[in-house]
């Protein structure tokens, strides 16, 4: 370890804590590398700041560190399954001194926001819901935005004042989940790249195979806006302003283009396949937690799904490399395009003890260029310098621009309006398209509703129609 670090790195003692969550939330606790609780003194200290992710070394320097750090995250599955404590093994195999004690929470998002002001939570966390001004008083910064982008993707993602606060743990691209043998069975020999040649490959799958060609997950609700509404901007019309610039001031967002592009043909693929009878049988009985054995098993052919999704129907089952991911099929001037972002992202507690803070740091370093669990994931890759078997092949990924100064809330504002609620819990609205195709409704009338809504919300937000 430099010299200019702490010399008296001894066993931090640190507060478990026994909350217990309301309902039928439960915790797990995983202890690691059981070590000494004994208190190391010494009569000199060299005082120094803690180092930034770049300044540090993994596998050359802390190997004497001594300190004992929490990490607080959503993946309870990865605690049941071993995954966690293993991750943690190999970590303790190059940093034997520094344990890891691991909570996973299964109602994350609003047990981390209670316990975040307490400063007690542990030292390493996944940074919930906080506005970009809070993230300086809650968590340490890795370093400038600008500095960390040369070793992760998405530095921007929890910046504040040209400072990073957070590292994803993996990142989500968006596109389709599909079963490889079921497409090879059907006879579709090339991935789809248009809404009417994805229509053609599920007519295929439904003529030649027993498997449902298209899964709508309607029962779940959050697997409908959720997902489908991931796809405007950049993915359906090549163009990155769209979502954030243009959206809220556009006249006839969701009119027809007559090109297979827009909000218009994404919404219609679905809207086409339940029509045409290319989805379950009874849209209302979908079950999430069986539909992974289903996809792994060749009983579903696709599934409207963040990448995150790959990792859990490779391991629903014993077909796991049966399990492929796809493009959307929109095509724009020769193009296909995908969005990509980070899940939940590491952050590093501020009011945790420096020799905290140090361990904490190099832990996280670790967790995402050297412990795979991103890969593991199947997740879009993190680290610019990790091995990844993440393949997009023919595909650009691009990032959705953000809203311009001082127009930061007009997409809440016209999603309140209007109640369509893009990106923003509209599950119901894309529900609903299952419901009128399953019933012989008309999409272009739903286009027209849609469209009404989107203008009364501007007059009424005295929001100027531009485009």
């Amino acid at each position: 370890m430099k010299l200019r670090k702490a010399m008296a790195l001894g066993m931090a003692a640190v507060m478990t804590m026994s909350l217990t969550a309301c309902g039928n939330s439960e915790t797990t606790n995983t202890d690691t590398t059981k070590v000494e609780e004994e208190q190391v003194t010494t009569t000199e200290t060299v005082e120094t700041a803690v180092p930034t992710y770049a300044e540090v070394d993994l596998g050359e320097e802390y190997t004497d560190l001594t300190a004992k750090i929490k990490f607080m995250h959503h993946k309870t599955d990865r605690e049941e399954d071993g995954t966690m404590a293993s991750l943690i093994a190999e970590f303790n195999k190059v940093y034997p001194n520094i344990e890891v004690e691991t909570e996973g929470i299964t109602d994350y998002a609003e047990t981390a926001l209670l316990r975040l002001p307490t400063e007690d939570w542990g030292d390493v966390m996944f940074i919930p819901s906080v506005d970009a001004k809070d993230l300086s008083t809650y968590f340490l910064p890795y370093g400038t935005v600008e500095e960390m982008s040369q070793y992760i993707n998405f530095a921007d993602n929890q910046k504040y004042d040209g400072m990073c606060y957070g590292i994803g743990y993996m990142g989500n691209a968006q596109g389709l989940l599909y079963n490889k043998a079921v497409f090879e069975a059907a006879g579709v020999t090339e991935l789809p790249k248009t809404p009417d040649e994805f229509i053609a490959a599920l007519q295929l799958i439904n003529d030649n195979t027993d498997a449902i060609p298209l899964y709508t997950n309607y029962a779940a609700g959050w697997t409908m806006g959720g997902q489908w509404d991931a796809f405007l901007g950049a993915i359906t019309t090549g163009d990155t302003t769209w979502l954030n610039q243009k959206f809220a001031y556009t006249a006839e967002p969701f009119k027809d283009n007559g090109d297979g592009t827009g909000a218009y043909a994404l919404y219609k693929i679905l809207y086409d396949a339940v029509a045409m009878g290319l989805t379950e049988e009874d849209y209302s009985t979908t079950d999430w937690e069986g539909c992974k054995g289903m996809i792994n098993r060749g009983e579903i052919g696709t599934m409207v799904l963040g990448s995150w999704a790959v990792a859990q129907m490779k391991a629903a089952g014993e077909n796991g490399d049966d399990i492929g991911y796809m493009p959307f099929p929109i095509t724009i001037d020769g193009k296909q395009y995908a969005t990509a972002g980070p899940d939940y992202s590491y952050a590093i507690n501020a009011k945790a003890s420096e020799t905290n803070q140090t361990a904490a740091m190099v832990f996280v370093k670790w967790m995402v260029e050297e412990s795979g669990w991103c890969d593991l994931e199947g997740g879009y890759p993190i680290s610019k310098t990790a091995p990844t078997s993440f393949v997009f092949d023919g595909v650009e990924i691009v990032n959705n621009e953000t809203s311009l100064a001082g127009e930061e809330d007009v997409m809440n504002e016209m999603n309140a309006e209007s109640e369509l609620n893009f990106n923003a819990g509209g599950d119901l609205k894309v529900q609903r398209i299952v419901e009128i195709a399953a019933n012989g409704g008309s999409f272009d009338e739903l286009m027209a509703e849609w469209t009404t809504k989107w203008n009364d919300a501007q007059s009424s937000l005295g929001i100027e129609v531009k485009y």
